[in-house]
């Protein structure tokens, strides 16, 4: 009989998933920064569950964003159009507050900076 231990190199499910929905986030630009969300600094944390439910927790600039009450029903479709994800919820957080140094470096050179 032969015992078939995972792969420890194998990307998991919920890790494939991930990057699926990280895809899609990069996809999802604020409109007043010519920058995606994701590489902005505006997502915390994508958190994907057996079954394929999905928290994503998220900020924005600051609380006045024109874009408050908009955004995060826009990241939660987004998230809803990826295969195998069977439910999104967004929590939109402000603490940590978000701050330029939450920018990927990518971001950092597309903004001068």
């Amino acid at each position: 009989m032969s015992l078939a231990l995972p792969d420890p190199f194998q990307a998991s499910p919920a890790l494939d998933l991930e990057k699926q929905v990280v895809a899609v986030l990069k996809k999802i630009y604020d409109p007043e920064i010519p920058v995606n969300i994701h590489d902005l600094g505006l997502i915390y944390s994508v958190n994907v569950a057996d079954g394929g439910s999905v928290q994503v927790t998220m900020t924005l600039t600051a609380p006045a964003c024109p874009v408050a009450g908009t955004l995060p029903g826009e990241v939660e479709r987004a998230v809803m159009s990826v295969d195998g994800v069977s439910d999104a919820k967004v929590e939109l957080v402000w603490d940590p507050p978000w701050n330029p140094g939450m920018m990927s470096k990518m971001a950092r050179v597309m903004l001068g900076m």
